[in-house]
Formats: C-alpha cells, structure tokens, sequence
C-alpha cells in the first residue's frame, strides 16, 4: 500500500519503519525533522497524504489531531482510509471522523497499547473504532504494526476503550503502591506479600506483570530506577481524558478522579515527571498518613 504517516516521534517512527519494512511504500511528515528507515520524508502533511491508500496519524492532542486533519482530509482520494493511531478525546475523534465521511473517506481511531518498546518490536495492540470496511482495509497494516486488535464499534470507540482501560491501569496501579507501602509500615516481606497477592483476589496487571517494587515479580521500571516504559506525565494525561469524557457524558468515576489528582500532584507539584508511572511506590513510602 501507499502509505501518508504523520507523526515520526517515539512511537510514530518505529511503526512507520515497521510498514517500510513490509515493503509498504511510505510517506512520512513531522513537525521536526526525523530519518526513518525506508520512509521518504515530506514537505508538509498534505504532501504525505496526496495519493495515499491509508494515511496514519500518530499526534500528542486533540487539538493537533484537528488541525492536521483539515490539512490532509481534502487532499486525500475517495476512499482512502484515515488511520488515526494517537490517543485523544473522544470528541476529537468522533468529529474527524465526521469530517473523513463528509469527504468520501473511512475513518478509524485506533490508539494503541504497548509503549515506545512494542512499536518497535511490532508487539502493539490497536483499540479501533470504525467502521467495517475501513477496519477490513486497514487490518493488513494493524498486524505489521501490532499483535492484536479489537474492533470497539463505532467511530470514537477505540478511544473510549483506551481511556477506559488507562483509567483502571492508573487505579490500580495507585492501590497497588499504597498496599505495597502500608506492608512495607507493617513488617510484611515484600516477596511474601508479591506470593501472595500474585495468586490470590488482589491479582493485577500492576501486581502480576509491572509490580511497582523493585526486586519483585518480573523485570519492570522499578529494576531500573523507574526510568520510563509508561511516563506518569502520559498515565495523567490518559487519565485526564477520562474525566474529560465522564464529565461529556455524566457518568460517575470517583476513584478515576481520585487517581487523576493524585497523578496531577505526583508530576506537577512532586518528582513524578520524566519518572514511570510506577514510581507512585517510592512516593506512598515517603508519606505517612496525615
């Protein structure tokens, strides 16, 4: 396929490089000038996107994601496919969409799961929201970039998967930390307690497979100084998100909110930025209960 990709920064530039690697004839654009193996470097978004079969976007925010898709949407032919791989609101996504249809194209929001370390590996698992035969279309691309994808419905529905699932990730990750710290105050080994919980009710992903305690479990950020494999700055900005599109439609989350301030405070006021977002564990050892 001819493929526009736009957004070459951590994760966009190894999932184009994956594409050029299957022999996929890609186009890339970003802000900054990147080299990407195998991928021809554009002028402007819209030079990427002209003629394109699927135009991949890979952007930080709504806002950003808005504003390239007025740029490429009326440069794009008839039936090409607009693969928006970033995490964004869902109103974002679900008003580009609209906009992809009015002009004869197939929309999909697909954010991802997998971290800078699955784009490379081409491990990552899509969330898509969509329509059939745009999620058919695209499906060849989705597997050389990924694992696994989910096809959620409708347009904005791989966004609502995704920050519904971040939003458990960042609660759980918080109340696995805090009993983490309160085993630590009550003379509870923390492999004692890892042997415990691993394989009783108190499983998690968090627990299981990232244990937040260095030392515990399988190799996480927390064997290596917590330097990122999921910034907190982007669990708060998932997390966010959350909130943003519980407020849009009503719906009750006090601990997503409760999870949501305790990350603002850990990056904005605290030590957490540029630190994983397990490191809420060293933070919860720190502070006592007032």
């Amino acid at each position: 396929m001819k493929i526009g990709f736009i957004g070459l920064g951590n994760m966009g530039a190894p999932m184009a490089a994956n594409l050029a690697k299957a022999a996929h004839d890609v186009v890339g654009y970003d802000m900054a000038t990147v080299a990407v193996d195998g991928v021809t470097n554009a002028a402007t978004a819209a030079e990427a996107a002209k003629g394109a079969d699927v135009v991949i976007t890979m952007l930080p925010n709504g806002e950003i994601l808005r504003a390239v898709a007025a740029q490429v949407i009326p440069v794009m032919r008839k039936g090409a496919v607009l693969l928006d791989c970033s995490t964004v609101d869902v109103n974002s996504a679900r008003a580009v969409a609209a906009d992809a249809e009015a002009a004869g194209l197939l929309p999909l929001d697909a954010p991802v799961s997998g971290g800078i370390g699955g784009a490379a590996a081409g491990t990552l698992t899509f969330m898509v929201g969509g329509s059939d035969e745009a999620y058919q279309t695209a499906l060849p691309l989705l597997e050389t970039m990924g694992q696994k994808s989910v096809h959620c419905g409708p347009s904005g529905n791989g966004q609502a998967a995704k920050i519904c699932n971040n939003m458990i990730l960042g609660v759980t990750m918080i109340a696995t930390c805090e009993a983490f710290a309160l085993a630590d105050k009550l003379g509870l080994d923390r492999q004692a307690m890892f042997d415990v919980v691993s394989t009783s009710s108190g499983y998690s992903w968090s627990m299981n497979a990232y244990c937040p305690a260095p030392g515990i479990g399988p190799k996480s950020p927390a064997d290596n100084g917590y330097t990122p494999g999921f910034a907190a700055e982007l669990m708060l900005k998932d997390l966010r998100l959350s909130q943003q599109a519980a407020d849009a439609s009503d719906a009750d989350t006090p601990l997503g909110q409760a999870a949501t301030e305790l990350y603002r405070r850990f990056v904005e006021k605290e030590d957490g930025k540029g630190r994983d977002f397990s490191a809420m564990l060293p933070r919860f050892e720190k502070r006592g209960r007032g």
